[in-house]
């Protein structure tokens, strides 16, 4: 059976090497794995969303409406934006940090109020953290995308230490250490 996982973002977060460390993982624990490109604007500030799909045998990497069995999301508003994408049984992961679009910045909108509690209303299965401080302690707020990988990691039934080799095989190693702890600090 095949396995759908949405990762949406703004551009400049971190989502490709979030869903690159993630196909990486999958492919090592035997799956046959597609990893979509990055869509939409990719340049700082865009809305970002790439697809991961694991299985048997996987013929596409698109995912539909109504099929992602996750959705990591950087930011509140890129979960809210993608949420007819989750299957009813499906599972947001979600950074609570909110970061303005354009249309806000310019004043022309405002940035939508309780999201998280919007979501958990229509029943949705919510598991919305504060990433961004855990990045920051774990040494750069560039590290959100690991701190949500970390988190994510615990709704798979792969060791943590076949992560951390992801990681290891998959980040420069100057910047290891920090991405393991910030790992270890979204997975507690």
């Amino acid at each position: 059976m095949t396995k759908n996982i949405m990762i949406v973002g703004v551009g400049g977060q971190g989502s490709l090497l979030a869903s690159k460390l993630l196909g990486y993982l999958l492919l090592t624990e035997g799956y046959d794995v597609k990893v979509s490109e990055v869509h939409g604007m990719s340049q700082r500030g865009g809305s970002v969303v790439t697809y991961v799909r694991f299985g048997d045998k996987v013929y596409s990497p698109i995912i539909d409406k109504g099929e992602a069995d996750f959705i990591v999301s950087f930011e509140q508003l890129e979960a809210a934006r993608y949420i007819d994408y989750l299957r009813p049984d499906g599972r947001v992961v979600v950074n609570t940090q909110q970061i303005d679009p354009m249309p806000v910045i310019t004043g022309a909108a405002s940035y939508p109020e309780n999201l998280i509690g919007k979501m958990k209303d229509l029943g949705l299965n919510v598991d919305a953290m504060d990433c961004l401080s855990l990045a920051n302690e774990a040494g750069s707020a560039k590290a959100v995308n690991i701190v949500l990988m970390g988190r994510l990691s615990r709704y798979f039934d792969i060791p943590v230490d076949k992560w951390k080799k992801a990681i290891e095989d998959c980040v420069p190693e100057k910047f290891r250490e920090l991405n393991l702890k910030a790992f270890d600090l979204g997975r507690a």
